[in-house]
């Protein structure tokens, strides 16, 4: 009897994931967003995380941990359980933050499990309609005359990785003003007390539209579909300038290969709803909805990528 039980081990072992699989979930899920309400990444979460309660029949439970650049809500998602009942949407900062802090209570690709790159989006830069600012060109040559202030939405966003860029690319004397979230640092260029910003355009599209920010570039090599009449940094005189926001689905390292697959064919399926993907065109995102292996080799190509800007512009933490 022994022996038959040791012979059907091998079996068992690979069986049971996938019932756990067909039973899941069973109570509802907490999906962490590592960023405060009012941004791109809450928006992808709160549009997933209502997807996922209808068709999985269980509550998806949006968690907005914001901080740090992610690195608080991200940490949370690290040390969870591994059993399929937390998930979490990172975005660009996870990428820089290996590069940019010395040590992180995590390991941005071992303690993971990866799910989907959910979609893609370029940032918009804006500056305060009293500046007589109308091109790359004009930002430019004000900033070779006096230095500017610029904010985003912490240290290694994409808004500083965009500014810092800029910085190295054409020489302009300008001061990175971090904060807790796009939506402050957006609020601050609008009352002058910060004359431009890199961001997101669901950030900043009302105030675009109301006049009170004026969009003069995308960080995309082309144009974005939404704003078609903004031209980019690269055919603004800045050749070759490009950063793109993205936003992904982690779940923790060793979360069950059955589970993971079931929310990646969920999760993708949902951004390639009408309405879903409207809404993710409308504020500028283009969805991707990739498979899971496309993820970790982004992963692994992306942390990679940025050591060197930041080590060029001499990024650091405040």
């Amino acid at each position: 009897m022994r022996a038959l039980l040791y012979s059907l081990l091998p079996f068992l072992l690979t069986v049971a994931p996938f019932a756990a699989a067909q039973d899941y979930p069973t109570r509802p899920i907490r999906l962490i967003v590592p960023a405060p309400p009012g941004g791109s990444t809450n928006q992808i979460g709160r549009l997933v995380g209502s997807g996922l309660s209808e068709v999985l029949g269980e509550q998806a439970v949006v968690d907005n941990r914001g901080g740090a650049g992610g690195i608080v809500g991200t940490d949370i998602l690290a040390k969870a359980p591994a059993d399929g009942y937390t998930i979490g949407v990172v975005y660009t900062t996870h990428s820089v933050n290996p590069s940019l802090h010395k040590t992180l209570p995590f390991d941005s690709i071992k303690d993971f499990s990866t799910i989907t790159i959910a979609a893609t989006a370029p940032l918009v830069l804006v500056v305060n309609p009293s500046l007589a600012v109308h091109s790359i060109k004009d930002l430019v040559g004000l900033a070779k005359v006096r230095p500017l202030s610029y904010g985003s939405a912490g240290n290694g966003s994409g808004g500083h990785l965009s500014g810092e860029l800029l910085k190295i690319m054409t020489g302009i004397n300008a001061v990175h003003v971090p904060y807790k979230g796009a939506s402050p640092a957006t609020a601050d260029v609008v009352a002058g007390h910060l004359q431009y910003q890199f961001a997101a355009e669901i950030t900043t599209k009302g105030f675009i539209e109301s006049g009170r920010l004026r969009a003069i570039a995308v960080t995309s090599l082309k144009r974005a579909p939404s704003m078609p009449d903004v031209p980019t940094v690269a055919e603004s005189g800045v050749p070759d300038f490009e950063v793109i926001n993205w936003f992904g689905f982690l779940a923790p390292a060793n979360t069950p290969d059955a589970i993971l697959t079931r929310l990646n064919t969920e999760i993708v399926k949902i951004l390639h709803r009408p309405n879903v993907t409207k809404v993710l065109n409308n504020s500028g995102a283009e969805v991707v909805g990739s498979t899971r292996q496309e993820f970790a080799a982004f992963l692994v190509r992306d942390i990679a990528k940025w050591v060197k800007v930041v080590k060029m512009a001499g990024m650091k933490v405040d």
